[in-house]
């Protein structure tokens, strides 16, 4: 029997939470094999994954012990996904999971979604989520029950712990980033720019409202006249406090500047699951103010305004303006983001021991392979 680690093919493998599941020090239990190229493709873009094909996987198959996906799986019928998995059976290689979307935050029809969380959660040997509320959502939609690992850090190791605020006054951010199809703005900046107005809070409050460019730009495929309309008028016409702020994408050096200087970072979810968001506003100590919305409140520091599907009240923003001034968010330091991101590598590495080993891996109620 080999003794080598189990080599596993991750879909995909180029991407910052798989970064994170690799232990601290020392050599990991397991080996992550780097993305395939991807034809036609530029350098370092592992989408469409070579490793959901089914010739690919074909040709490739003793490359690898073990297959695991994340992400990357939208392009894929639920037919395409049957196939590919009737494949990973017949070359005998075993399926890892991660189910961190129960919806997807890309889509507005969920249907297809769903139909591929249904195979994979039938067809994998063994499955994983984030938090104990995932875990039991998915067991009683589906009657698995993943083995749940934290979410790891996203902000880098050296800045987690760091961020300092040395001013008065709290600092409150929304971004609207590229108005991907779960944010719904509308629901909350009205009564947010209300709320920064009217909260009285004694060093004072501020609000950035951010967006990329294309936000105002009518030929972008989520432009949003009426969003359109209200950014146009606090540009023109900035209530005390409030600053519209439009720029390209920031990097992730200028992301993490931009997230430790915030005390609140506002997220305008009309639906999700998890968000590596909020778990960077937990590396850096931000809070996070958001509507109840999947698991949030079990990742960070989150304080939640009442149903995505309602528009936010602005007296309840208030009330959560004010906690967020009066006491800092709950605090991550870099030994203990250390510590987790050991617990999560070793908790990968014996799933992927167990299905290498044939096994078909649920978890027992408190999310550890049973």
């Amino acid at each position: 029997m080999s003794t080598r680690p189990p080599r596993v093919r991750m879909v995909p493998a180029t991407h910052a939470y798989v970064d994170s599941l690799r232990p601290v020090a020392g050599a990991p239990a397991f080996e992550v094999l780097p993305d395939p190229p991807v034809p036609g493709a530029p350098p370092g873009q592992w989408w469409p994954h070579p490793g959901l094909e089914p010739a690919w996987v074909r040709e490739h198959a003793g490359e690898q012990d073990v297959v695991h996906t994340h992400f990357g799986l939208e392009g894929r019928t639920p037919a395409e996904l049957e196939e590919w998995l009737d494949t990973l059976d017949e070359v005998g290689l075993p399926l890892v999971h991660t189910v961190h979307d129960l919806v997807n935050p890309h889509l507005l029809d969920q249907t297809p979604h769903a139909a591929q969380l249904a195979l994979l959660v039938e067809r994998a040997a063994a499955l994983l989520t984030l938090t104990h509320g995932a875990a039991d959502e998915v067991a009683r939609t589906y009657g698995r029950r993943p083995v749940v690992v934290p979410h790891p850090h996203v902000v880098p190791l050296e800045l987690v712990g760091r961020a300092g605020r040395h001013r008065e006054g709290l600092r409150v951010g929304l971004h609207l980033k590229s108005l991907r199809p779960n944010i719904t703005p509308m629901r909350v900046l009205p009564a947010l720019v209300e709320a920064v107005r009217t909260a009285d809070l004694a060093d004072g409050v501020s609000l950035e409202v951010r967006g990329h460019p294309e936000v105002l730009d009518p030929t972008a495929p989520r432009h949003d006249p009426e969003l359109a309309a209200v950014l146009e008028s606090l540009r023109e016409d900035p209530p005390p406090g409030v600053e519209v702020v439009l720029a390209p994408r920031l990097d992730d050096d200028a992301l993490w500047a931009y997230l430790g200087d915030l005390d609140a970072s506002v997220l305008a979810y009309a639906w999700g699951t998890h968000s590596g968001w909020a778990e960077a506003c937990r590396d850096l100590g931000t809070w996070v103010l958001a509507p109840e919305v999947g698991h949030l409140r079990e990742q960070a520091g989150v304080l939640t305004w009442g149903p995505a599907d309602r528009d936010a009240p602005v007296d309840h923003l208030v009330q959560l303006l004010r906690k967020a001034a009066r006491r800092p968010a709950p605090s991550v330091t870099r030994e203990e983001r250390e510590r987790e991101r050991d617990l999560v590598a070793a908790r990968h590495a014996e799933v992927y021991a167990a299905v290498v080993a044939g096994a078909r891996v649920d978890a027992d109620r408190d999310g550890r392979v049973a």
